[in-house]
């Protein structure tokens, strides 16, 4: 797999996605102003570089591993900031995603 903009791109939007849903959290229902308005302006940042990533990764890619990513990175998140706990099914799902974000990267696309 040849490295380009796009999967920096992705790795930004991925990040950015984070952020989003972490203060999404924070904002106890967007009743925290400063949370919610970090919420909006992190996933606004999130698909603007995500819709760059396009730009030359395949959106099967792009979005396997946007999704698949940002669903490991939130949980976590959510295990070392808000003490929320994992089960046994749960961290096995994970482990699935993982897999399939790296069966997508190294064998989802023709090129």
């Amino acid at each position: 797999m040849s490295f380009d903009m796009g999967y920096l791109f992705l790795t930004a939007a991925i990040i950015l996605e984070l952020c989003g849903t972490t203060c999404m959290k924070l904002s106890d229902g967007f009743s925290q102003k400063f949370f919610a308005a970090g919420t909006l302006i992190f996933y606004g940042a999130c698909f603007y570089f995500f819709a760059l990533s396009l730009k030359t990764v395949d959106l099967n890619i792009a979005y396997a591993t946007w999704g698949g990513l940002g669903v490991v990175l939130a949980a976590v998140v959510a295990k070392i900031f808000f003490h929320e706990t994992i089960s046994t099914p749960g961290a096995i799902g994970i482990i699935l995603i993982v897999v399939g974000v790296v069966l997508c990267n190294f064998f989802g696309t023709n090129n």
